[in-house]
This record gives C-alpha cells, structure tokens and sequence, in this order.
C-alpha cells in the first residue's frame, strides 16, 4: 500500500508495484472478476499443473465428466488405501478441475487463490503413507477455507478486500492446525461475501473486491447466497472434498441450501474462533460444509478442542466429541419429537410444496411432528441483535487486526473505512460501508446499550426460545426451512430478502444442521435441524436418517439461467 492509501500489488521480492487502474478496470469489465489477479500470491498459480502437465482437461459435462465427482472422504481413503490415487494425484484432479471450471468454463470464482505449497504437503502425507502411517479419515483429504480462516503460510487472509493484501497471517487458526494434525491438505481459499457481509446494509452475497462475484453451479444468474458462497459453490462443484465455512447468522446454512449441501453451525465454542477474521464475539463459528453427512459429520469431529486463545471453547469440555461419526443413524428419526418451524410454509407455492413433502418424509421415516408452539419473531430480535453486532465488530476487529504483526498497515475499522473510501473505484463500485460507519461510531462493548441487548438476544433466542420449546414439548430438535429457492443475482440493487430461520440458533449460539431436501425448478432447498446447546451428535443422527430417506443432493449442471416453465 502506498502513503497514500492507494491500493498497490505486491511484489514476489515483498516490496510494492502499484496497480495500473485503467488496465485493471478494463479486465473486470471483460471478465467481471473483481480483483481476483491482484490477490494471488506469489508462485500460487504454479500450484496449477500446466496442460503439458496434467494432460488435457475434457469437460464436455463438467457435471460429471470429472472422475473425483461427488466422491466422498471415506471413498477416497480407499482409493488412496488400495493404490488407485495418492494425495499428490488427487489435489492434480482437483486443481485441473479448479482451472476448467472455476477460471474457465462456467467460470465460478468460488476459488480466490490456491495454496502453492499443496503438491508439498501432499507429498509428505504420501510418504507418510508409504511408510504405514496414516493419521486418520482426514489424512490427504483435500480441504477449502474461506477467506477468513488464517493461515501461515503463502496464501492471503483477507476476507475478499483489498485491505489485507499487505500482511500475511502471523500465525494458523487453531481449527487450521487441528487440520494439519489430522493430515488434511489445505488447497485454497474461497470467495465470499466481502467482510463477510458486515460491511454493508445492501450488499450482494458472494461478492468480494478480490473475487468478484461467485456464481450458482446450479443456475448461473442465482445467488450462491453468503457469506460462505465460495465455500459453499466450490463443495458443491466438486473443487474439492469438504470446506469450512464461516458464520456470524446464516452464513453456513444459506449457502449450504443454495448449493445443495450439508452445512454443520456448531454450538460457539466447540471449535475455537482463534485466528478468524470476525464480525461478532457472541455469534461467530466455522463449521464444516460438505455434500454428505457423514463428512461433515468427520469433520466436525477432527477440529474440536480447548483452545488458550478462544475462552469460549473451555465449555465445550465434557460435551466436544472427537468423532461424531457414531451419530450416524439410519434410524434416528423412529420416534423423534421434532418441533415444525412454519414460517414460510403455510402457502401454495413450490417452496411450500418441496417443504410438506419433506416433513411427510420426516414423518414416514417415524418422526413425531409437534407444531403447537410459538418462538420469539425474526423482528423481536432485529434491533438488539444490530446492536450487539455494532458494537462487537468494533473491538473484535481491533482485536484481530492488532495482531496481524508489524506489516498490517490496518489496525482498526477506522483504518479500514478510510482504504475503502480511497479506494473506492475497487471496493466501493456496487455497494458502500453503512455498517461499518455505523459500528465505528459506537464505544464498542462500552456502549451503554451493548450490555442489555446481549441479555435481550439471550434471552428471547434461550431462556423464551430454543430452551423453552424444546424443554416444554420434549423436543429432541426443531426444523425450519434453510432459505428460500435462489433468486437472481443483483449487484445493482443488492440482495433480494432472503427466508432465513437461522438467527434463533445463531443468536443462541447454538448448534444448526442443514441438509439438502431437493429442488424447486431446479433451486437447491434445504432444511435446518436446530437444537439445544451441545446436541451436535443428536442432530446429526436426525440429519442423517433424513438425508437417507429423501437423497436430496444431486451434482450440478451450470444451467445458465432456470426453467420456470411449467411445463
């Protein structure tokens, strides 16, 4: 960055080059990619095998011309067991299938950037393998990060912006050690919604000034829905094997239902924030993503643990299991109490239809289904929720861009603000920074509101929400429509409102399992198991035995736009 302000490139030496404006706006008018060159590190792109390398990449139907598609963790352990694939030729697949379709093809931009040392660590875990080691389900598993998740190592953190592109993170995130030690390899970064949406109050989902705007796999024009889009497309399109998404409200479960997947928000604190760019102390998680269950369920597992520098995760002791997998029930649901969120399903539309069929599946599979409560409304929460969020993006953004290290020219929302603002020709070319504005005049956590709204969201999200319903009619768990079928994308006007019934268990800061429930023409649904603080194993085994029973996932065929017809 320069004196000024301005946005400069780094070098591959570490010192700056500025960008040329004129040439760098004219490419994203051609290919509508944000800043998604200026974001590579240096040598990333060699981690991409050439065409005389890889040998020619053939994608007459990227849905499945793709011998990795939909292949699932334990598959792959197999495969890689019996001498079919090493994790060496398995991050090439993935990396080819990076090249087709993500930069080229249909052209995604799920992937922000890819890790250079990827062929060296798998190398390593191949010959860890060789020699009779292998560390677990994990081991040479290729794994996806959103761009909030730090790594120390080659590859940027940045949350999408500009802002970041100077400094590197000092130190990995707990969960990305927890990742190392379990032998996975971490391939990328994902795109997403630029500061994971808590920039703005009209923002368009799977936005970002380094990547430019992520699009659907399975309609091209519709929304990836965010914050974790990148994630959430990259999983979907068979990038990689799982992914982690990030997020403060909705961010895992929206994303996971516009793309088909299976999204885990773990009760706060079971896996540790430590080394995430935030947006909220009392909201923020990650959380797998995956296609199937059972690997995010695999997932789930292998990152839980008390971390020094996450105070949060000291109460997950005596509740975190380091395997989830024996959750896994076909027959979960026999005899289940499972309460009915009917927000947005008391009508004739399509939605609705795909909705009532999955409760008959619920039922069919022996749920008992209880519809006779009531819980606190989205608006009952708006405002204190805001105010917590406010004030909590403040200081936890001071806090984590403070230890950045020395070369993080950026040291607090005001420092952020201001690069936005003189940068605004790339940052600010669709939308502004309300909420950032808006949070950089509170006193933070000071703030003589902050206290009594964290107990308000408490209180209506806990003690007369989730707790008392489940408590009162016997619940073991209660499920809500995801989100809403895609709507258009719209960098002009922003999102479209988006059916979320996410904020109960995000608010609470508890556990939420989204599971794909099928398609509305051609629109990735899903439904959301939400329940009590710590109930991970119960709601997976109900996820499960629903997954089972309906097989609502399907690979995506990069329709250009959708079928609405009838007919």
């Amino acid at each position: 960055m320069s004196s000024t302000g301005k946005f400069e490139k780094p070098s591959d030496a570490g010192a700056t080059a500025p960008i040329d404006r004129r040439r760098f706006l004219e490419s994203v008018a051609v290919v509508g990619v944000g800043a998604a060159a200026v974001g590579w590190p240096p040598d990333a792109r060699a981690a991409l095998p050439s065409q005389s390398e890889a040998g020619p990449v053939r994608l007459e139907s990227p849905a499945t011309d793709f011998e990795l598609n939909e292949i699932t963790i334990a598959a792959l352990q197999k495969a890689m067991a019996e001498g079919h694939y090493t994790a060496r030729s398995v991050v090439e697949l993935y990396l080819r299938r990076i090249d087709a379709i993500d930069r080229a093809g249909p052209v995604l931009r799920s992937v922000l950037e890819v890790n250079p040392d990827a062929f060296a660590l798998a190398d390593a875990l191949d010959a860890e393998r060789a020699a009779g080691k292998v560390r677990g389900p994990l081991h040479g598993i290729p794994v996806l990060l959103k761009d909030v998740v730090d790594t120390a190592d080659r590859m940027h953190t940045s949350a999408g912006s500009l802002a970041l592109m100077a400094s590197f993170a000092p130190r990995d995130a707990f969960i990305v050690e927890r990742l190392r030690t379990a032998g996975a390899v971490i391939l990328g970064k994902t795109n997403l919604s630029e500061w994971s949406n808590a920039r703005s109050t009209r923002a368009t989902s799977g936005w970002s000034a380094r990547g430019g705007l992520t699009k659907n796999p399975y309609v091209l024009d519709r929304t990836a829905c965010g914050s974790s889009s990148g994630t959430g497309v990259a999983i979907a399109a068979n990038l990689a094997t799982v992914g982690i998404g990030v997020e403060t409200d909705g961010s895992i479960a929206c994303p996971s239902s516009a793309n088909c997947l299976v999204g885990i928000k773990p009760t706060v604190g079971l896996w540790s924030r430590s080394g995430l760019i935030p947006v909220s102390y009392s909201l923020d998680t990650a959380g797998p993503m995956a296609r199937t269950v059972t690997d995010a369920a695999i997932l789930l597992g292998a990152l839980t643990g008390i971390d020094t520098r996450d105070l949060a995760t000291d109460a997950s002791e005596g509740h975190a299991l380091a395997d989830y997998t024996a959750a896994l029930d076909e027959d979960a649901l026999k005899g289940a109490r499972i309460g009915v969120l009917r927000r947005d399903m008391e009508s004739n539309s399509p939605l609705a239809s795909l909705i009532h069929e999955s409760l008959g599946a619920l039922e069919s599979a022996g749920a008992i289904l209880v519809d006779d409560f009531s819980l606190p409304s989205v608006e009952e929460l708006q405002v204190p929720k805001a105010v917590v969020l406010l004030c909590e993006l403040k200081d936890a953004m001071r806090d984590y861009l403070r230890q950045r290290g020395p070369d993080e020219p950026h040291k607090s929302l005001t420092d952020l603000i201001r690069f936005n603002r003189q940068n605004a020709d790339l940052e600010m070319t669709w939308f502004g920074q309300e909420f950032f504005e808006t949070a950089d005049t509170t006193n933070g956590r000071e703030t003589q509101d902050y206290r009594p709204a964290l107990a308000r969201c408490r209180s209506l999200t806990r003690t007369m929400g989730l707790d008392r319903v489940l408590g009162e009619h016997q619940l073991d768990a209660i499920v809500g429509v995801a989100a809403n079928p895609p709507f258009t994308s719209d960098l002009l006007t922003g999102d479209y409102p988006v059916v979320r019934n996410s904020s109960l268990s995000a608010v609470s800061g508890y556990p939420r399992v989204t599971v794909p429930a099928g398609f509305v023409h051609g629109l990735p649904v899903g439904l959301s198991f939400m329940g009590s603080a710590w109930s991970e194993a119960r709601l997976i085994g109900l996820a499960y035995a629903f997954e089972q029973a309906v097989r609502g996932r399907e690979a995506p065929h990069f329709r250009p736009t959708a079928v609405l017809d009838k007919d």
